[in-house]
């Protein structure tokens, strides 16, 4: 395995991408440090970790936990995300939006660059939004004022802007997807801390007598996870396609047995992310509500663990899941290419009967990605909170009140991956091995796996 990896600094170009990447991440690390003028905070940490359920640890999470420090990179890569999701909406409803993505590299360039500007109005608005909150809050700013505000919005901007350009440096000069490389470098970052905590629990019996037995079911748990995303992100289905002969000039073209390949989890962790948001939209909103009579017990229902958070949160990814599928995948769109270029499906006739039965089997495998992404987020939520089913209403609640402990309040781990976290970190990792791996075997390269030289493709389903 060590020659494999040697493999990797033997090609220069490979090497120059490779430690240009590292670069890069380690000065995003390093901005990560430095914190806004005028802000208390150790004082706003201690905010973020007492309401780390609601959109402001959503928002932490995507920027490696610098938001909770309030930093100059404390926005994250939030903007640009929220930036290309609202362009990438755009494509379905606006006409010429959609004209200008079908015209290739440079339709793509004039998206990239409006991406660009939204980021930029977005982060400002945003920056303005975080200073005005801070001096409303009142004890996390040492001197309020205009001169705070400016400087809060030039610093985050700036920050927030400087962060895109990373992303899109590495990913063009570097290894694997910038913005996700940025992503996963602020949520492995937490690795040593969440192995401290296991060890700290581990050492002082933090679980009693069951200690032992639940820290190494823990461990296989965490394993068996990972393992079980992999599988699953890799899974395909397939659906065989033919194409008939056709004689072009004094040739004969097609003839060939194909397929076309549906992912199970098409919408990777989208529909996750779409969720988790509408779900702490409210939390955030009427935070300042939560001491009254009526909103307080509408917002303690929607805390992590709670029955309708759960349901809440796992409707919202089943609908999100078949919402995003819908934009990036057109089956009228595949079939009419299908048919342009003489391809079929055995059995099934080509056009409108080609396209209903891809979307026969796009909603089936749909659902199937979407119990998926519900099961990886909510085995996180339940080993840290558990799942409070004795707060249930009359006559379900006292009944619930028999299950252990630690089924009704969870464990209590502090769980190095949430569920947003592991499916981005198993994701980028993949994908990015898959680029070094394709990178090593184009120049006579054995790859990581031992036998074939090459990770294999999408497991068929």
């Amino acid at each position: 395995m060590f020659e494999k990896f040697a493999n990797i600094f033997r090609i220069p170009d490979l090497r120059k991408r490779v430690l240009f990447t590292l670069a890069l991440l380690a000065v995003y690390r390093v901005g990560g440090h430095i914190p806004i003028p005028g802000v208390n905070s150790q004082l706003f940490q201690q905010f973020i970790e007492q309401n780390r359920g609601t959109l402001l640890g959503f928002v932490d999470l995507f920027s490696g936990g610098q938001f909770r420090r309030m930093t100059i990179f404390a926005l994250g890569i939030m903007p640009y995300i929220t930036s290309s999701i609202i362009l990438q909406l755009l494509t379905v409803v606006y006409e010429p939006l959609a004209k200008l993505q079908k015209e290739g590299e440079l339709g793509r360039k004039k998206i990239t660059m409006w991406t660009r500007y939204l980021t930029l109005g977005l982060s400002a608005v945003q920056s303005f939004g975080i200073a005005i909150s801070l001096m409303k809050a009142g004890s996390f700013v040492m001197n309020p004022g205009p001169g705070f505000i400016l400087m809060t919005i030039l610093t985050l901007t700036t920050g927030s802007v400087f962060i895109m350009w990373l992303g899109e440096q590495i990913t063009e000069r570097g290894v694997g997807n910038g913005m996700s490389l940025l992503i996963f470098a602020g949520i492995v970052v937490g690795l040593p801390r969440g192995v401290v905590d296991l060890w700290d629990k581990a050492k002082n019996g933090a679980w009693g007598p069951l200690t032992p037995a639940l820290m190494i079911a823990l461990i296989a748990l965490m394993i068996a996870v990972v393992a079980f995303i992999v599988y699953v992100e890799r899974s395909e289905r397939r659906i065989p396609v033919q194409y008939a002969k056709r004689i072009i000039g004094r040739k004969m073209m097609g003839g060939q047995s194909t397929h076309l390949p549906l992912r199970v989890n098409a919408g990777g962790v989208m529909p996750v992310i779409f969720a988790s948001s509408i779900v702490t939209i409210p939390q955030t909103l009427l935070y300042g509500l939560r001491d009254t009579k009526g909103f307080g017990a509408t917002l303690r229902a929607l805390y992590w663990g709670e029955p309708l958070y759960t349901v809440l949160y796992a409707i919202g990814i089943i609908f999100f899941a078949y919402f995003y599928v819908s934009i990036v995948f057109n089956p009228n769109e595949v079939a009419d290419n299908m048919r342009k270029y003489g391809g079929f499906i055995p059995g099934i006739r080509p056009g409108r009967r080609t396209a209903d039965h891809i979307n026969e089997i796009l909603t089936r495998i749909t659902l199937v990605g979407a119990l998926y992404l519900i099961i990886i987020s909510f085995i996180p939520e339940w080993m840290i909170t558990g799942i409070h089913l004795n707060h249930l209403f009359r006559p379900l609640g006292p009944f619930f009140e028999r299950l252990p402990n630690w089924v009704l309040n969870g464990l209590g781990v502090n769980f190095y991956f949430g569920g947003t976290s592991l499916l981005i970190v198993v994701g980028v990792a993949m994908d990015t091995v898959n680029q070094i791996e394709s990178q090593l075997i184009m120049r006579h390269y054995d790859g990581f796996t031992p036998r074939s030289g090459r990770i294999r493709g999408r497991r068929g389903w």
